[in-house]
């Protein structure tokens, strides 16, 4: 069994980040490879300081420390530069619509386009290998004996997902073809503005006033972020009282 003709030229991406939602969380790592005719020709790597305190689960995760990646780039400088390393060329990841909504939702941000096509190697795991019951890349890098001496590190990461995609040609079938073809990336992100003058300095009063930290440089968050984080210390510690 083997699927012929698949896609020969892409770039597999994954990201470490500080949770699971792309409004409120934020990117740690981006690694991409670009793909060649088949070869890794090219590669991307790069840690992105998230100006915020990493939650200690990522860090034991991923094993990416807080000094890792204080003063190393900004969201908005990485992935501006891997918007320029990938364009062009179709996307590739494990679970791909998570890597491309945060990558789409800062992309937004800085009033850029950002829609791509790609292939998602979880769903063609899913339909491959129904029998496995795990199609979690750990599971599948176990399966195919891919070599992971570094798992959850971005760059590692996609060269693993890009062996993988290797593999799963070879057990599908000529007639799933179709599952090895990039498809559009439909996923709809609202441009969100930064924090407002009035919202810094409201927080910033809440902040001094009930005494607490926020482990969140105030400076990087959006409009909508600062008004959830100013209802959030309200609801918990009261209003300031005049």
């Amino acid at each position: 069994m083997s699927v012929t003709g698949c896609l020969e030229n892409y770039v597999v991406v994954d990201l470490e980040t500080t949770g699971l939602a792309p409004a409120s969380d934020r990117i740690l790592e981006i690694g991409a490879v670009k793909v060649i005719g088949g070869e890794v020709k090219d590669t991307f790597c790069t840690f992105v300081d998230p100006r915020m305190e990493i939650p200690p689960y990522i860090q034991e995760l991923t094993g990416i420390t807080q000094d890792m990646v204080n003063g190393e780039k900004t969201a908005q400088q990485a992935v501006s530069d891997f918007l320029d390393f990938c364009a062009g060329w179709d996307l590739m990841g494990h679970n791909l619509i998570f890597d491309y909504s945060f990558l789409k939702h800062q992309a937004v941000n800085q009033g850029k386009t950002f829609e791509k096509s790609g292939i998602d190697t979880l769903k063609i795991a899913r339909m491959v290998l129904p029998e496995l019951e795990s199609k979690s890349l750990t599971s599948l890098c176990e399966y195919y004996k891919i070599g992971r001496a570094h798992a959850h590190r971005a760059f590692h990461d996609a060269l693993a997902t890009h062996e993988l995609y290797r593999h799963l040609q070879e057990t599908g079938k000529e007639e799933q073809k179709e599952l090895f073809a990039p498809k559009p990336l439909l996923y709809k992100v609202k441009r969100q503005g930064s924090i407002t003058n009035a919202q810094k300095a409201y927080l910033n009063d809440l902040v001094k006033y009930h005494k607490i930290e926020l482990h969140i440089d105030i400076d990087s968050l959006t409009k909508n972020e600062a008004s959830r984080k100013i209802d959030t210390i309200i609801s918990q510690y009261g209003r300031i009282k005049r």
